[in-house]
């Protein structure tokens, strides 16, 4: 058997970098333009089944039609085989890929601008195309990356960049290194400057973006062996945009809560600029591994691989549009699994399908939790392998025929009532709002008509998608919330308490409709 590689931690420096002499920077633009075309050679080639060992040679395509030497020549392949990796791991057709960005090529293609915006789409889009160099570092070779050489001056941090320049050129003849300052007050600065004193290897890469040259330097270090698992319990954590915190719940290794708290992002929200967000989300991140190291439990977070963000003019609202786009979800989970991995804490990353849903109906009104730690208690449960049931009370409440139909009787006059306002409505942000609303409540008519699926097709477990019907848990959130609470993501769930426990016959909340609302909820809003 094959041991198991020691796992890694991916680590990089962002910088800046300035030319002294405007004769460096051409020579290193113009390198930047050959390779970038030698990467989208090599990338057809490779659609084509080409051997990399018979690009990267020296009297290969690569160095001889683009000027490369063979360094060069294996980043480039390496840039191509990422792209092409990462369109079949996504699942898209590799023939289809867009040097450049396909979102900027179909910007172009409309023909819409004119004058300075025109300008500045293309020279975007040049720079998307033209703008890259890269190399991989060298263990064998002292200095850690002999194309990118990083050395230390007095205070200063310099690159010298290689031109492609073969060995044995004659006095008088190009440059064979071009010199560029570094300027960076990254915080993985002297992780980077103990890798150049002690010769390590580091990979290097060079964009342009708006005219300026920026450098990223990467490196990987092996993970001590992690302390901290799950065998001692889960810290479950959720992230939430409204409001804008971090919702952590401790889960003992038996299933049951030990804490639960909250961290406000609130202040990241109001940072004045990228770097102090940035310095901001490190220091939740800090906050969050210190108590996982202080209960000695491993981190649990969502899978998340894409949210949806709502464009202008399609009726979600400014407000909302604000919040899902300040939600920097990707770039704290990150943080935070980064950390804890150097630290020695155990990350797991669970499917984020229902733990909202799951947590609201099971856990927060029984627990008395709110609905974001309530989620949290689900994905450390999750993490840690426990199954979450259906209550009897709601499995119950899904077989009272009586229930289900005044539910569809809610959504069929919500429906009937939409279907006027988007008739009248001569605003079209607002039609486009409606037929959004239309489109949800045809999906809980679609839930509601077949509420437990196909017959053994449910075994009370969230994980996967059922492909004969619906999940109970999501036929109760749109049969319970909207009709009987009044809203799709109430905040007080204190309501489902008797629900909960088997007693929802005859309950009522104050003068509001009977469990399942019915017409006489058509008035109420969605939000």
């Amino acid at each position: 058997m094959h041991e198991a590689k020691a796992p890694k931690l991916y680590l990089g420096v962002h910088a800046r970098l300035v030319f002294p002499d405007p004769r460096d920077e051409e020579a290193v633009l113009d390198l930047m333009r050959r390779f970038s075309s030698a990467t989208r050679f090599a990338y057809q080639r490779l659609l084509e089944g080409k051997d990399r060992k018979e690009l990267k040679r020296e009297d290969g395509p690569l160095c001889a039609l683009f000027g490369l030497n063979t360094r060069y020549a294996d980043g480039a392949i390496a840039k191509a085989k990422a792209v092409l990796d990462s369109a079949l791991e996504l699942g898209n057709d590799p023939k289809k890929v867009v040097f450049g960005g396909r979102k900027l090529f179909e910007q172009l293609k409309r023909k819409h601008l004119s004058g300075k915006p025109l300008e500045a789409l293309k020279r975007r889009w040049k720079e998307k195309r033209q703008g890259l160099l890269y190399t991989q570092g060298d263990r064998s070779k002292k200095g850690g990356n002999p194309h990118f050489k990083l050395q230390v001056e007095g205070r200063a941090l310099w690159l010298l960049v290689h031109l492609g320049e073969e060995e044995g050129q004659k006095e008088g003849e190009r440059k064979k290194f071009a010199r560029a300052l570094v300027r960076t007050s990254h915080p993985q600065l002297n992780a980077l400057l103990e890798r150049i004193h002690s010769g390590l290897a580091y990979n290097a890469e060079l964009t342009l973006k708006e005219g300026k040259v920026y450098a990223h330097f990467t490196w990987s270090e092996e993970l001590p062996p992690p302390v901290h698992t799950k065998a001692n319990g889960v810290l479950g954590i959720d992230v939430n945009a409204d409001p804008y915190h971090l919702a952590l719940a401790v889960v003992s290794p038996d299933g049951n809560l030990k804490r639960h708290l909250t961290l406000s992002l609130e202040e990241v929200d109001r940072a004045p600029n990228k770097g102090a967000k940035e310095l901001l989300l490190w220091k939740v991140a800090h906050q969050v591994v210190a108590v996982a190291e202080e209960h000695g439990v491993a981190i649990a977070t969502e899978k998340l691989k894409y949210l949806r963000k709502s464009r202008r003019g399609d009726g979600s609202g400014r407000a909302f549009r604000h919040k899902q786009h300040r939600f920097a979800y990707r770039s704290l989970l990150e943080k935070i699994h980064s950390l804890a991995r150097k630290r020695g804490v155990e990350v797991l990353e669970v499917s984020p399908q229902d733990t909202s849903t799951i947590g609201m109906l099971k856990y927060a009104p029984g627990l008395s939790l709110s609905k974001d730690v309530a989620a949290a208690y689900v994905i450390g449960r999750r993490a840690l392998g426990f199954e979450e049931k259906l209550p009897k009370g709601y499995e119950a409440l899904l077989k009272d025929e009586s229930f289900l139909r005044e539910a569809r009787s809610f959504y069929e006059a919500r429906m009937a009532q939409l279907q006027r306002e988007r008739k009248e409505e001569k605003n079209p942000y607002l039609k486009r709002r409606w037929s959004r609303e239309l489109r949800r409540i045809q999906s809980a008519l679609a839930s509601l008509s077949s509420p437990w699926g196909s017959p053994g097709s449910w075994k009370g477990v969230t994980e996967g998608r059922n492909p004969s019907g619906a999940y109970p848990w999501r036929v109760l959130r749109v049969s319970l919330f909207l009709p009987l609470l009044g809203l799709e993501v109430p905040r007080d769930l204190s309501p489902l308490k008797p629900i909960l426990h088997g007693s929802w016959k005859g309950w009522k909340v104050g003068s509001g409709p009977h469990p399942g609302g019915g017409p006489g909820c058509a008035n109420v809003h969605f939000y």
